[in-house]
């Protein structure tokens, strides 16, 4: 079992995962330097999901190894597994799961809280990040009361609120509508390079990978090079008789009507 390289946060080799007697991951390698934003590419059941929760503890694979800093995550028990999710990393779903009793604050503030971060304190980050994606003024809703746009930066606030070494995010701004879309990625990478925050981003929208510092890409579970095909050439035209052919041609349509 070799160990990571020194410069990878995350580290992954020859993963396989089925789900129904379906290869979800094949073979697939992977490592994330610290720091950086990585996407994730492939089209709707590529397998982005399942590499996520391979990378974050939440599945563990059938055969292969998972590190992170160094320490085996796939030989963890459960609870050092969801200690580590808890402690050192934060995810955000395609659709925003939030505890209907709490209010947008205190949702945001949840992971903070859950740590053992002072009630007052919680609520300062909870706050700053609910302004800084433009949601500062829902604070005191419910989730009943917000739209699924608010719901979404609520749930991207809680991820980000505890700093955490590594943000997996899958499909984070699904149910956003695209022009709020760039704003809303904006704040997540630009949170993540001040705050020395690792990303692992899923997507299958060119313009959301275009904002990594590097993009794989999956393929029915399986890591591929993205191959950028030339333009189609157009057909020629037909050629056109001109001069005298052409009004020779004319004239004997003439005759024969």
């Amino acid at each position: 079992m070799a160990a990571p390289p020194d410069n990878d946060v995350l580290w992954a080799r020859a993963l396989h995962v089925t789900h129904n007697g379906s290869p979800a991951l094949t073979g697939v390698s992977i490592g994330v330097r610290e720091g950086e934003i990585l996407a994730v590419g492939g089209p709707r059941g590529s397998g982005k999901t399942t590499l996520l929760q391979c990378l974050s503890g939440q599945l563990l694979a059938e055969q292969g190894e998972v590190w992170f800093n160094s320490a085996p995550v796939h030989t963890m028990s459960p609870m050092k597994r969801e200690r580590l999710r808890r402690d050192r990393f934060g995810w955000i779903d395609p659709a925003p799961v939030l505890v209907p009793e709490l209010t947008a604050w205190e949702n945001a503030a949840l992971l903070l809280m859950l740590r053992g971060v002072s009630r007052r304190r919680a609520k300062t980050a909870a706050l700053e990040w609910l302004d800084r994606l433009d949601v500062g003024g829902c604070a005191r809703k419910r989730p009943y009361a917000l739209l699924q746009s608010e719901r979404q930066r609520v749930a991207i606030a809680r991820a980000l609120a505890p700093a955490p070494s590594v943000i997996f995010a899958d499909e984070p701004t699904a149910p956003l509508h695209r022009a709020d879309r760039a704003q809303v990625l904006r704040t997540l990478t630009a949170a993540a390079r001040s705050h020395g925050i690792t990303v692992v981003l899923a997507t299958h929208d060119a313009d959301t990978a275009a904002l990594a510092d590097r993009t794989v890409s999956l393929l029915d579970g399986r890591r591929v090079n993205t191959v950028h095909l030339p333009p189609a050439a157009e057909p020629p035209e037909p050629d056109v008789p001109t001069g005298p052919a052409e009004t020779e041609g004319r004239a004997a349509c003439s005759l024969s009507a």
